[in-house]
């Protein structure tokens, strides 16, 4: 390393465990930065030193951006780790790092602007020849909402100009729906990302989410590391996630991938980086959706088939290292699947459920990856998102990853507090989750069948 010697990590759970992990495999000393709710937990314990960064609400710690440049400074720390939610895609945090010298483990303030303006991005993309789904500009008013999806063609997705992860997004089938549609995306959209602005595109009723992963450097180079499959969403969130994306045509592959490596180098990005695209399944048109300018929740699938580790490649490119491989040197090796276990109730309409973890067992394996901050006896917070684990499972082709993920899920034993585990059982073991028809909205189509 160049410039990095010690690292603060901004963020909290199984992400600040898969970084401190990732600091430390490269040699570097970790500051956890946690707030007083995370004290006793696992990024404390295996973090060099902790730092408390306020009280248990994320509004008074993880996104108080003057206390965790303050902890970075008083901690001798060079870098800022920010993981994922939280700051990671706030362009006036690597703006204060470059303030106060020290290193943003991500990409360049303008590049977070430049893609989290969701109007701008379609604009720089549509540029380069590249499909953007068809849409509006900015939506004025409900009047303006109307006559734009009017001429655009029900059904139409409202989004946030300003955002992303499922805020402030709505679909309406007609006149009728798009009236209450409207009221609700925007105030979704001003309480998540303090901006109201609504857009309107196109609904792709049969899409699937596929993903590029990109790793870009700072003398240009930029290679991707095969795409995902995320369409297993609810409320826009996803829930299984997939690498390589299954039963997509080489060359539609090939396209997809291109695409987005175009996109990264056209605004001159460094970092690590996930360029997202929908996919119309009945024309086999690929539209650009978005681009996430951080490390995904998703990225061990892309991991378990690379062999590469992106957290230790997005910190290398922070310090001013080049990507030490070329495009011709990444090779994909069998299949990967990872489920998202969180700490909320099936039953009761996936409410979180906090709580004491009684017993934990997670599965072992050569083939079974789990990224976790629980433990047994840990206590799990009201405070934040309820991911407890990821569970990433490998094949040497999709069933058997599949098989391997329906033994895993039966091994891993929580107590103490409801998991979707028992809901992620039922979606593998579905005929059409097995056989690939699936889309965006195929778990909330089965959601009613789960007993």
């Amino acid at each position: 390393m160049n410039n990095i010697s010690r690292v603060l990590v901004a963020n909290r759970g199984e992400i600040a465990v898969r970084i401190i992990k990732a600091c430390r495999d490269l040699g570097l000393e970790t500051v956890a930065a946690l707030s007083e709710a995370d004290l006793k937990s696992y990024p404390a314990e295996i973090a060099d030193r902790v730092i408390c960064i306020g009280p248990s609400y994320s509004s008074q710690s993880y996104l108080n951006m003057q206390a965790i440049i303050t902890a970075a400074i008083g901690t001798s720390s060079d870098a800022i780790h920010p993981g994922y939610g939280f700051l990671a895609e706030q362009p006036e945090l690597p703006g204060l790092c470059e303030k106060h010298n020290l290193i943003f483990i991500g990409p360049q303030a303008n590049k977070i602007k430049q893609m989290g303006n969701k109007l701008l991005a379609r604009k720089i993309v549509q540029d380069l020849g590249i499909n953007v789904i068809p849409g509006s500009e900015k939506v004025n008013n409900l009047n303006n909402a109307i006559a734009l999806a009017e001429s655009i063609g029900f059904p139409v997705l409202l989004k946030a100009a300003a955002g992303g992860g499922g805020r402030g997004m709505r679909v309406a089938m007609n006149a009728d729906e798009l009236k209450s549609a409207f009221e609700a995306a925007a105030g979704e959209a001003q309480a998540a990302f303090g901006d109201d602005t609504i857009y309107i595109e196109k609904y792709i009723p049969n899409a699937r989410h596929i993903e590029v992963q990109i790793l870009a450097d700072f003398l240009g180079n930029v290679v991707h590391l095969g795409e995902r499959d995320c369409s297993l969403q609810r409320r826009y969130q996803k829930v299984i996630e997939e690498a390589p994306a299954f039963f997509l045509p080489s060359e539609l592959r090939k396209k997809i991938c291109e695409a987005g490596v175009l996109i990264a180098k056209n605004i001159q990005y460094e970092s690590a980086g996930t360029v997202e695209f929908i996919l119309d399944q009945d024309t086999e048109k690929f539209y650009f959706l978005e681009m996430n300018t951080r490390i995904q929740v998703e990225h061990p699938v892309t991991e378990m088939i690379t062999g590469i580790d992106i957290v230790q490649e997005q910190i290398k490119i922070a310090d001013k290292n080049p990507i030490s491989f070329s495009q011709s040197d990444v090779k994909f090796n069998g299949h990967a699947i990872e489920c998202r276990i969180n700490a909320e109730s099936p039953k009761t309409d996936f409410l979180p459920n906090p709580g004491k973890i009684t017993a934990w067992l997670s599965p072992q394996g050569k083939k079974v990856r789990v990224d976790t901050h629980c433990f047994s006896g840990y206590f799990i917070p009201p405070y934040y998102d309820s991911l407890l684990a990821k569970i990433i499972t490998t094949g040497n082709n999709r069933l058997e990853a599949i098989n391997e993920m329906q033994d895993s899920l039966k091994e891993f034993v929580i107590s103490g507090v409801e998991t979707t585990i028992p809901f992620l059982q039922f979606l593998i073991k579905q005929t059409d989750y097995y056989e690939g028809r699936i889309n965006t909205r195929w778990v909330e189509k089965v959601l009613s069948f789960f007993q």
